[in-house]
């Protein structure tokens, strides 16, 4: 029987469970299946068809010292991809929340012992590993974090084995994975191998554990949508679905290949019929359901991590649910007073914590 590989075959994921298109800089020159192959155009999908797709999510640290210096690790040849340098960080464990993902990784990778400040970005790439036989999209939340003690140590036998302090000008210097020098503010470049198109992977994804229980793990944008005059955007979770009947947040799982903002606008017009355009980042939050009930039939250990954005539809239409049959039975535009007189057990947690944080109420 043939393996089916797993996210552990990258060398830098703790656990047998695992849980756009990508805007490219026209000035940035990110190699392809084709350009290693060196072939034509004609055989690059059959290479890239033959990999198998996975995702996960991950969570990193951006940490500076007194002198403007950065904290960087750099990765062991059991990793997927040696020799080059990034933010100390890794893989969520199923059920962690992603601030206790950066402490935890920052640690076993640097020896030092942080606390994290502030979210800073959310982003998503895709790459392949040929000589794996992966190709691996990966939802990466950008932590500021602070020092709190600890000496910077390197290790043995890891994915990673160095952790230095740089100055800008000399991280400027280094084979920087490309999500790294974003958050620096750096040129962007990557000997990553990219594929062309994302492949097909499924919405949903869960993987049966040993004790027969399925467990999911999805990253998921979702939005707190305003009009011109402040009212605010809410849909209603359909009958099967967790949640039903409930008023929720406009949003969902983001696409394989797709980036978080990219996937909320355009499940903002698939539930709601609206155009809107991203104001800012909100936060992250992480929410993990034992036994969640779906129109799976089965429980499933759900873990899901979401990012939330503020977004403006400058010219509100009446609400249209496109697509039909989905998660989302309806969608209504809700004055203050209307929502802040709805009943708590008529929104769901996430969305009630939302509107909140918000202060729309």
């Amino acid at each position: 029987m043939v393996r089916r590989p797993t996210l552990a075959d990258l060398g830098d994921f703790p656990g047998p469970y695992p849980d756009l298109p990508l805007t490219r800089d026209p000035g940035v020159m990110i190699p392809t299946l084709f350009d290693v192959g060196g072939g034509e155009r004609g055989e690059f999908s059959s290479v890239t068809l033959m990999l198998e797709p996975l995702r996960r999510i991950a969570a990193y640290a951006v940490c500076t010292n007194s002198v403007g210096q950065v904290l960087l690790v750099r990765a062991s040849q059991r990793s997927g991809t040696p020799g080059t340098w990034s933010l100390p960080g890794g893989a969520v464990d199923h059920g962690e929340d992603p601030c206790d993902t950066v402490v935890r990784e920052t640690a076993a990778e640097t020896g030092l012992s942080v606390s994290v400040a502030t979210l800073t970005d959310v982003l998503a790439d895709m790459r392949a590993l040929p000589e794996r036989g992966i190709t691996i999209h990966t939802d990466r939340l950008l932590y500021q974090v602070s020092v709190r003690g600890g000496t910077l140590a390197d290790r043995a036998d890891q994915p990673t084995d160095l952790a230095r302090w740089f100055t800008p000008e000399q991280a400027r210097e280094l084979p920087l994975r490309s999500f790294t020098a974003r958050a620096l503010g750096l040129p962007t470049s990557s000997a990553d191998i990219v594929p062309d198109e994302p492949p097909e992977f499924p919405s949903f994804y869960a993987v049966e554990g040993p004790d027969g229980l399925h467990r999911a793990q999805r990253f998921a944008a979702y939005a707190v949508v305003t009009d011109p005059d402040e009212r605010v955007l809410l849909t209603r979770v359909s009958d099967g679905y967790p949640g039903a009947g409930c008023w929720h947040l406009p949003g969902g799982g983001t696409d394989y290949g797709e980036q978080p903002g990219a996937a909320l606008i355009r499940e903002l017009v698939e539930e709601t019929g609206q155009t809107g355009r991203l104001v800012e980042l909100l936060g992250v939050a992480s929410h993990r359901d034992a036994a969640s009930l779906g129109p799976e039939g089965y429980p499933i250990d759900w873990h899901g991590v979401r990012a939330f954005y503020r977004v403006v539809v400058d010219r509100p239409a009446p609400p249209t649910v496109i697509d039909v049959g989905g998660s989302t039975c309806e969608a209504r535009w809700f004055a203050k007073e209307e929502l802040g007189a709805l009943p708590a057990d008529r929104l769901t947690e996430v969305t009630a914590e939302a509107v909140q944080a918000a202060r729309l109420t």
